[in-house]
């Protein structure tokens, strides 16, 4: 089943023939017409054959022909020079120009008067009708939703001012924390570095004192090592005066033995 488009054009013809209302419904493979200028009303029912032939002649697919020809009398193209002209016999034709690759082309359709003007001329007006109905109410409830919108954006805009304004309030408090930690902090150490430097200052003097009581007592060491080398001699000579003596004792026993045995 084909899908039909609906499209309604405020046609406006140059001076002295006034506007007239196009309503089309358009097909995949063909299209219908109704014009009406208030009084009179046309009709055209393009079927598909003519629609394949006119196709054929302009060396176009009937999908490209049926747009062009809804583009253009769907809503007024700029630079097209519009007519509906009288035909004969109470016909008339619709013309609409244009260019293509640097060529002005006329399309011509002609339209058939209306078997019923009035009744023509109310289904147009109750297509526009519905249709100003269905605008007014997009129209309402893009309005509301606008609407809304703004509210919504205004509503965000206020909370995010307030909260910036809490994140100020809490940065500056915890920087403020932040430096009094930190002065404090410094405090403490430089109150530290000057604790350090007096035990540093006192244990020097100390030091000072044992190095020169150090040297005194490694002198005095000295001394008696000397001592205790020196007695390893006095003891040997001693040693060496008793073994004399009991040499000669010795010998003098002997010289007495060998006289009493004489």
């Amino acid at each position: 089943m084909e899908s039909d488009r609906h499209t309604c054009l405020k046609l406006e013809l140059p001076s002295g023939h006034g506007p007239i209302f196009v309503k089309g419904t358009w097909f995949n493979s063909h299209f219908h017409l109704f014009i009406t200028d208030g009084l009179h009303a046309w009709t055209c029912h393009a079927t598909e054959a003519e629609v394949r032939l006119r196709a054929e002649q302009w060396d176009q697919p009937v999908s490209d022909y049926l747009a062009l020809v809804e583009r253009y009398l769907g809503l007024q193209q700029p630079g097209s020079c519009y007519a509906f002209e009288d035909a004969g016999n109470g016909s008339r034709r619709l013309s609409w120009t244009f260019e293509k690759q640097g060529t002005k082309l006329e399309w011509r359709w002609k339209c058939q008067p209306s078997s019923d003007d009035k009744q023509t001329t109310a289904q147009i007006l109750d297509f526009l009708m519905d249709a100003n109905i269905h605008l007014s109410d997009e129209v309402v409830r893009n309005s509301q939703a606008f609407a809304k919108l703004k509210s919504e954006a205004e509503r965000c805009l206020s909370l995010s001012e307030k909260y910036n304004k809490e994140k100020d309030a809490y940065e500056t408090a915890v920087y403020g924390k932040f430096v009094a930690v930190l002065n404090s902090k410094k405090a403490k150490l430089r109150a530290l570095r000057d604790k350090i430097s007096k035990l540093e200052g006192s244990m020097k003097a100390p030091a000072e004192d044992n190095e020169s009581t150090d040297k005194t007592e490694s002198f005095d060491e000295e001394s008696s090592d000397d001592q205790i080398k020196e007695e390893p001699a006095e003891k040997s000579y001693d040693d060496v005066l008793i073994i004399s003596k009991k040499n000669v004792a010795t010998s003098t026993q002997n010289v007495r033995k060998r006289k009493t045995r004489k």
